[in-house]
């Protein structure tokens, strides 16, 4: 506490600060040099004063003591303080000596009011004529002191703060005890010592009172140590609890995670949360970091052989796609379009099939083959153009033949006729091959102009002659490949529709060869 301007704690000039045992610091007092005029006062010696301090016992280290107010004005012996000056006034502002701050968790003594702080302190002691000092307790009055500086009122004021600072310390303890601050066992002595010293302490206040807090406070410190305790306790095993939930996560992770780069980020989380998870025993935290660790290495040798596997398989897959792309080089050349085209399309399936090697790797064999399959189907394409030319003339060919044929008139001359139509179908049949939309078309016209000229050749005949048995199966097989040919193209099947257009076209190949031996 730091005395207030006027009170006779204030050192006088001359006096010089020295350290007692008990960490108090008390003043050698000078007498004070005094006025022309005015006789100065004389201090009463030290022999024929009560002790003035607090007994050493009382008094804790000073590291655990409030700021307090030193004993300027008594001498170093416990005296009696001397009186200043009638006229000079004690110096106002003085301070008591340094003393470190309380620790952090420790409540201030400023934020503390002590429970006797600002009583009255005549309601607890006195000052008799002869400056003696007493305190009031239950069993009667005790004395504490002298007082020889000044008034009496400023006298109890001087033991009241005293109590003050006792009590301030009591305080200390019953909030540090309270908000488990420091150790149990130390703050129980404390509070021991102080319940021992403060009967007998040199101060005027409710001392039985603050005795009896500093008791309670010996009594309850044991259960506060195992509140304590219990408290850290509880947040070291919700610490564990963290690190085991996330040794859990880890281990889920090793033992089913597929997702490769997100796993590995969550476990690179999970170890920077781990860092900031402190207050765990070192077994218990080896332990679990000996489980998070196993889990993270389990993961990175499954993905290791995860990744291995998928090396050798786009390997393997590369080399069967290698030698798709030979084979379909091979084939590139081919001038038999229709088994080779259904080979290249073999090829294409068994393509499909083979897996993936990677989209870089991939897509250069995908080009490797696409080229020597567009080189054969390139080659094709310009054969069929040519083929289709060809046809076309033929067709042309055969539209003049028939249209010769159609102007035959049997009825006029039917034998002409019949020759003539022989010669005709002669060379309609060495004419080659036409579009295959237009052979239905003309087949049927050079077959209506055969039975123009049968049916006037028949008609002087008894009866029919029966049509021959070859050319009605041809008829048949024709119209079944037709009907085969509706039903690819109604499904889209390409594939289909190739293999039926060209059974079409053998069919209608082999009715007219039927057709040609039957007119023989």
């Amino acid at each position: 506490m730091t005395p207030e301007a006027g009170t006779p704690e204030a050192p006088a000039p001359g006096d010089a600060a020295l350290p007692d045992p008990t960490g108090e610091a008390t003043a050698q007092a000078a007498p004070a040099a005094a006025p022309q005029g005015a006789e100065p006062e004389v201090a009463v010696p030290a022999a024929e004063t009560l002790e003035t301090v607090a007994p050493e016992a009382a008094v804790p280290p000073a590291e655990e003591l409030p700021p307090a107010v030193p004993d300027a004005a008594l001498p170093a012996d416990g005296g009696t303080p001397s009186a200043p000056d009638a006229e000079t006034p004690p110096a106002a502002g003085s301070a008591g000596p340094a003393v470190p701050p309380p620790a952090p968790a420790v409540p201030s003594p400023a934020s503390i009011a002590p429970s006797a702080a600002g009583s009255d302190p005549s309601q607890w002691g006195r000052v008799d004529e002869d400056g003696t000092v007493y305190v009031r307790t239950a069993e009667g009055e005790r004395a504490v002191g002298s007082w020889q500086a000044g008034e009496p009122v400023a006298g109890l004021a001087h033991y009241a703060r005293r109590f003050d600072d006792l009590a301030t310390e009591v305080t200390l303890l019953e909030a540090r005890l309270k908000a488990h601050t420091g150790n149990p066992a130390e703050i129980k002595s404390k509070a021991q010592t102080l319940a021992d010293s403060i009967p007998t302490a040199a101060a005027v206040g409710d001392l039985e009172g603050l005795a009896a807090r500093a008791r309670a406070m010996v009594g309850t410190a044991d259960s506060a140590a195992a509140e304590s305790r219990a408290e850290k306790a509880a947040a070291r095993a919700a610490q564990v609890a963290r690190k085991e939930a996330l040794a859990a996560e880890a281990e889920q992770i090793a033992a089913e995670s597929t997702s490769w780069k997100a796993a590995g980020d969550r476990l690179k989380a999970i170890v920077e949360e781990w860092k900031t998870i402190r207050g765990i025993d070192r077994k218990t935290d080896e332990a679990l970091w000996t489980r998070f660790a196993a889990a993270r290495d389990a993961f990175g040798r499954r993905r290791g052989a995860h990744f291995a596997q998928l090396d050798t398989q786009r390997g393997e897959a590369r080399a069967a796609k290698q030698e798709l792309i030979k084979e379909a080089q091979r084939l590139a050349t081919s001038t038999e379009w229709g088994p080779t085209s259904a080979a290249m399309r073999s090829l294409m399936d068994r393509w499909k099939a083979v897996p993936r090697t990677g989209r870089d790797g991939d897509d250069d064999l995908w080009k490797q083959f696409r080229a020597a399959q567009d080189v054969f189907f390139a080659a094709r394409a310009e054969s069929d153009k040519a083929r289709t030319s060809e046809e076309t003339a033929n067709q042309a060919l055969k539209e003049e033949l028939l249209a010769e044929a159609e102007k035959l008139d049997p009825a006029k001359d039917l034998r002409g006729a019949q020759n003539a139509l022989r010669k005709i179908q002669e060379r309609y049949d060495a004419i080659g091959h036409v579009p295959r939309g237009v052979m239905r078309q003309l087949e049927d016209r050079m077959q209506a102009v055969e039975q123009k000229v049968r049916g006037a050749a028949d008609a002087g005949r008894p009866r029919a002659a029966a049509e021959n048995p070859m050319v009605t199966s041809m008829r048949a097989a024709v119209t079944k490949a037709e009907e085969q040919l509706a039903k690819a193209e109604a499904a889209g099947d390409q594939r289909r529709i190739a293999e039926a257009q060209a059974n079409l076209a053998t069919r209608r190949e082999w009715l007219a060869e039927a057709e040609k031996s039957a007119r023989r």
